[in-house]
């Protein structure tokens, strides 16, 4: 069925798994509910084709387009979705788990609810994507989220060096121990985020807004906070070196006190620790 013409088919709840559909025209068909497990579907035309609540575990979809698809439910656990085109999908509670989406364009798309652990997003357009209470636990993710709201996001863990997450929306997200480290926060809205042992080292932090935000533990090192929003966040045991803070006023009404790095106790609270405080 390789190159197969099925522009608009009635395929709902077909068996077509392990078929070799590579560059087939799917374009607005109707795969509801059905059965693509292991089939090749690289190079396909799946424009707004329905395949909602699909079984497409383990499905190769290089470079597929799958523009506006709706991909509600569906199970796409471990497929390959390298380069393929998802601009303005629909992937609501879409089960992606271990799924390659290396350099895939999942911008404007739905991903409300996704299950996205262990996922793998490098180099993949996220411009305004819709990630609210998705769930990107150890997911790894240089990409860019330019704008992408991921209010109430799970992130525990996940690897998001250097990726672009400028006016992004991450209030309540959970980064626990997640790396983001050289990444591009400018903008973004962290408001009651828990960053607990996350790391920052050299994030570009200008105008960021992490008030409320549970920093404790979060390494903070190298990294310019003047113009950082910190009301009310919780800086216990925070790693701060190198760093540009706010002024001494500042800091003592955030209730921060600046000790040198030499006389650090891990049974201190509410401390900034400078290496080279004189």
């Amino acid at each position: 069925m390789k190159s197969a013409d099925l522009k608009h088919a009635n395929l709902s709840d077909a068996k077509l798994n392990n078929a070799d559909l590579s560059s087939a025209d799917l374009n607005g068909a109707d795969l509801n509910g059905a059965n693509l497990c292991n089939t090749n579907l690289r190079g396909a035309d799946l424009k707004g084709a329905n395949l909602k609540g699909a079984s497409l575990s383990s499905v190769d979809l290089r470079e597929a387009d799958l523009n506006g698809a709706d991909l509600n439910g569906a199970n796409l656990c471990n497929t390959n979705l390298r380069g393929a085109d998802l601009k303005g999908a629909n992937l609501k509670s879409a089960n992606l788990m271990g799924a390659n989406l290396k350099g895939a364009y999942l911008i404007g798309a739905f991903l409300i609810r996704t299950d996205l652990r262990d996922a793998d997003l490098r180099d993949a357009h996220l411009i305004r994507t819709d990630l609210r209470g998705a769930n990107l636990s150890n997911a790894i993710c240089n990409a860019n989220l330019k704008g992408a709201d991921l209010s109430d996001a799970n992130l525990s863990y996940a690897n998001l060096r250097g990726a672009n997450l400028s006016n992004a929306n991450l209030c309540n997200a959970n980064l626990n121990y997640a790396d983001l480290s050289c990444a591009n926060l400018k903008g973004a809205n962290l408001m009651g985020a828990n960053l607990k042992g996350a790391y920052l080292i050299s994030a570009f932090l200008i105008r960021t807004d992490l008030s409320g935000a549970n920093l404790k533990g979060a390494n903070l090192s190298d990294v310019d906070l003047r113009v950082v929003n910190l009301t009310s966040a919780n800086l216990e045991f925070a790693i701060f070196r190198d760093v540009n803070l706010p002024d001494f006023e500042t800091l003592k009404i955030l209730g921060l006190s600046v000790k040198p790095l030499s006389q650090k106790q891990y049974t201190d609270k509410n401390v900034v620790y400078l290496n080279d405080l004189k």
